[in-house]
């Protein structure tokens, strides 16, 4: 089904001005997601690159501190979907279950890091994110047994960390 370009507008609207995935735009207005992934192609060799309009859009909109408050909020939301996911998962060894949350406390820490420098008022953050990434190493180690439980401490922990830092 052809598509007018008022939809396409909408979508790249969608995509740059509202911030939504492009999946999520390209839903919203009835186009099928293979659609919007060729029409931002096509654009960005027609020299309209969607993704350079889009981190303009976010800097102009609230400045570098919106920006990585936004990065945050959607790396938190990757990381309770993961949580929960392997929290759904009764097969998976609990060894593994621990590495993950491990891992993925490193990577938040990696971010932190990162969001320190651009906005101070994040380091306290950061530092409970090191002691969360450094208690689930310390369990892998001494108490694999204990990865169901932990997981489900950790996500009812870091909504008290978002309370208190975030």
């Amino acid at each position: 089904m052809a598509h007018d370009a008022d939809t396409r507008r909408k979508v790249r609207a969608g995509f740059v001005f509202d911030q939504l995935g492009l999946e999520v735009a390209a839903l919203k207005h009835g186009v099928p997601v293979a659609t919007a992934r060729r029409w931002k192609a096509e654009a960005r060799r027609a020299g309209d690159d969607w993704d350079k309009a889009r981190g303009a859009q976010m800097i102009a909109g609230g400045g570098i501190e919106d920006v990585v408050r936004q990065t945050l909020a959607v790396v938190v939301q990757q990381v309770q979907a993961t949580v929960e996911a392997i929290q759904a998962a009764p097969d998976m060894d609990p060894a593994v279950k621990v590495q993950m949350l491990a891992s993925l406390a490193d990577a938040y820490h990696k971010l932190m890091a990162v969001s320190k420098r651009l906005m101070p008022e994040t380091d306290k953050f950061a530092i409970a994110m090191d002691v969360v990434r450094r208690l689930g190493e310390f369990t892998a180690k001494r108490k694999p047994a204990l990865a169901a439980d932990f997981v489900e401490l950790l996500e009812a922990f870091g909504e008290e960390l978002a309370k208190a830092y975030g």
